[in-house]
């Protein structure tokens, strides 16, 4: 697996990263914990080194599960958290609370899960409107100088707050949604990163599982899973979007790839700063998504790919209204 360099921070990181939250949270039923901790080692041994999880994914057992899981590996792979909801005592999470002493109880409680002396990337899960951006900054910045987080990041930040972040304390990456069918970042995310040498981890790079070409109009989704209530997920926006999966299974049949490897081998390309962390529960996808790292794509096919991607329009908001209020802000 080859390397890449977050920005201009130095931190290290596989070309592709494992997004960790599925196999707790977010897309129906738990993993069977000693499955996903296998799932988790065999990425390791496939030269994964980043690993994505947050205190509100379970809440809190998610971090649990990769802190057991990659314990052998201590000091060999990074590990990425994030802070920022308020989680009342029966783990239902409340609101948003990027309070500096929060922030500090946050990184002390996550790193005894984490079971690490240090937390590698600690990023703010959401902007909270009622915290200024440069108290949180500031906040971070107490806790790296106490040695207890390296890196500083932002999550689904609009660029005037990235700013102000990066002015107090270096932010090492940002991550927010990216893939051939969410492409706003590229208007003022993209550029805005490049000026400032920010890394950019971009979560869903296979558009919550869209883009694999395994769902289509009828697949159903749990009530627990969140793509249950997702505008973009819904039967007749799947059936309107299915173009852009049938784009790239042509294409990808003619590289001798599949559609989800060549999603990511697009991404991939667009920038030697950019770590994707595809999402799995799977062994046979998770392999299936390493290997993308080694897909090769000309100026041709990038040409090819955005030219008859640009022709579809793909249908439906991202998120539903009461999350979109928290994005880009």
């Amino acid at each position: 697996m080859q390397k890449r360099t977050l920005g201009n921070s130095h931190l290290e990181v596989s070309a592709l990263g494992l997004g960790c939250m599925g196999m707790s949270f977010g897309f129906g039923p738990a993993g069977e914990k000693q499955a996903m901790i296998s799932v988790i080692r065999a990425a390791v041994e496939r030269g994964v080194t980043f690993f994505d999880t947050a205190e509100i994914y379970g809440p809190f057992t998610n971090e649990e599960l990769v802190g057991e899981a990659l314990a052998p590996f201590r000091g060999q792979v990074v590990i990425a958290t994030k802070f920022g909801f308020k989680i009342d005592l029966n783990g239902k999470q409340t609101g948003l609370d990027s309070r500096p002493a929060h922030i500090k109880e946050a990184a002390e409680a996550s790193l005894k899960r984490l079971k690490v002396d240090s937390i590698d990337l600690f990023y703010q899960h959401r902007v909270d409107p009622e915290v200024p951006i440069e108290d949180v900054a500031g906040a971070v910045k107490e806790l790296i100088r106490d040695g207890k987080v390296k890196h500083f990041g932002l999550s689904e930040a609009g660029v005037q707050t990235i700013r102000r972040a990066h002015a107090v304390q270096a932010v090492t990456a940002l991550q927010s949604e990216y893939s051939l069918w969410w492409r706003e970042p590229e208007a003022e995310v993209l550029p805005t990163l490049e000026e400032l040498g920010i890394g950019f981890v971009p979560f869903s790079p296979l558009g919550k599982g869209f883009l694999t070409g395994k769902i289509d109009e009828n697949t159903p989704f749990a009530a627990s899973d969140f793509r249950s209530i997702v505008p973009r997920f819904s039967s007749e926006a799947r059936k309107a979007n299915q173009a852009l999966v049938d784009l790239l299974r042509q294409i990808a049949e003619r590289k001798k790839t599949t559609p989800a490897q060549l999603a990511l081998a697009w991404l991939l390309a667009q920038k030697p700063w950019i770590a994707p962390i595809p999402g799995t529960t799977k062994l046979p996808r998770l392999i299936e998504n390493i290997d993308a790292a080694s897909v090769e794509l000309s100026l041709d096919d990038l040409r090819e790919i955005d030219s008859a991607a640009a022709k579809i329009t793909v249908q439906g908001a991202r998120y539903p209204e009461h999350l979109q209020k928290l994005v880009g802000r």
